[in-house]
């Protein structure tokens, strides 16, 4: 059991937040349900609403207040529903105030620093947690949060180089595994960020994980990729398929055309793109700050990982961890996390 401000996380264990359309509203409310904290990725959460070419920004706002809603409903008062907001996504300010105005129990924030977080939850109930892979992030975003709101995160995300999706670190750290390890990063945050919960993520898979950083100091871990072979994953089940197909040496490191590096399941697309060809002839609906438009991008991440979700495994972008070669089936969630914590679950509030 983890306090976090007036909230009480029953199983301390994060469900990464997946976007696009992997965490939705069906998986974070069966992980809350659990008891743990259930993550909704807010990334073109609106991909499938009609007026998403035409107006992203409110196909994907209404989008995430319904699947807050969903998962909260689902979770019944049981564990927590968190959302994940890149701080690349162009309409970041917006995605905060919705998140916050639909309940959200939690927001997350990385892929960049999430300097302007804590401005957009204040005065809420909605907790607020940076995602950090470094202890100096760490005390530059604890420094900038006291002297510009008088505030504190309510935890802490690190998120390792085995993580999936983009990435916090170099693309030679990670093709040369130089990095830090996660059990290095905790090391340096936890002097500097005090009684501050810190959970940490990326490549994090099992019990025997979970108790390695736990007796280290952190208060929980986050795991993303197993949640994918769940059967509450709200992603198709070609992608589901793909996560538990997929070899240990399929996890490939990426450029992304946002600039960042990023970790993916080798796929046909892949393999054309590192052919030399290139898809700019697209609408961009201007999703993401940091991505160049029009003849510039190689391809729409966008438009691949709304593929991706969909099944389509000719097309799609399916961003996944490194431990993908050690998922092997499709299981219910509650199985799940009763293997990552090593024992039974309590039966639920409201079963």
């Amino acid at each position: 059991m983890v306090k976090l401000r007036d909230k009480i996380l029953p199983i301390p264990l994060i469900q990464g937040g997946m976007g696009v359309g992997i965490s939705l509203g069906r998986l974070a409310g069966s992980v809350a349900k659990c008891g743990a904290m259930g993550v909704i990725s807010s990334v073109n959460a609106g991909f499938d609403e009609p007026d998403f070419d035409t107006d992203p920004m409110a196909a994907n706002l209404r989008a995430l207040e319904r699947e807050i809603k969903k998962a909260k409903e689902i979770a019944a008062g049981n564990g927590l529903v968190g959302v994940n907001i890149m701080t690349a996504v162009t309409h970041y300010k917006e995605t905060c105030l919705c998140a916050v105005r639909a309940g959200a129990d939690a927001i997350i924030s990385g892929a960049g620093l999430p300097l302007k977080l804590a401005e957009y939850v204040k005065g809420s109930d909605t907790l607020f947690a940076p995602i950090v892979s470094s202890g100096r992030a760490a005390k530059l975003l604890l420094k900038h949060y006291q002297k510009r709101f008088d505030m504190r995160p309510d935890f802490f995300v690190i998120e390792g180089s085995r993580a999936g999706g983009h990435l916090g670190f170099s693309k030679e750290e990670l093709l040369e595994d130089t990095a830090k390890s996660n059990e290095e990063i905790l090391a340096e945050t936890l002097p500097i960020v005090g009684d501050i919960p810190v959970f940490v993520g990326g490549g994090v898979f099992d019990h025997q994980d979970m108790e390695r950083l736990m007796d280290a100091g952190a208060a929980g871990v986050q795991i993303g990729t197993r949640f994918i072979a769940t059967e509450e994953c709200d992603a198709d089940p070609g992608f589901k398929q793909a996560i538990v197909d997929a070899k240990e040496d399929d996890a490939l490191i990426i450029q992304s055309p946002v600039g960042m590096p990023a970790r993916a399941v080798n796929s046909p697309l892949l393999k054309r793109l590192a052919e030399g060809e290139r898809y700019p002839a697209v609408r961009c609906n201007n999703c993401l700050e940091a991505c160049p438009k029009g003849d510039k991008t190689p391809y729409c991440i966008s438009r691949a990982l709304v593929a991706a979700v969909k099944g389509n495994w000719k097309d799609g972008l399916f961003f996944t961890g490194g431990n993908v070669g050690r998922v092997n089936k499709i299981v219910p969630v509650k199985e799940l996390i009763e293997d990552i914590i090593g024992e039974p679950l309590p039966a639920p509030q409201g079963a």
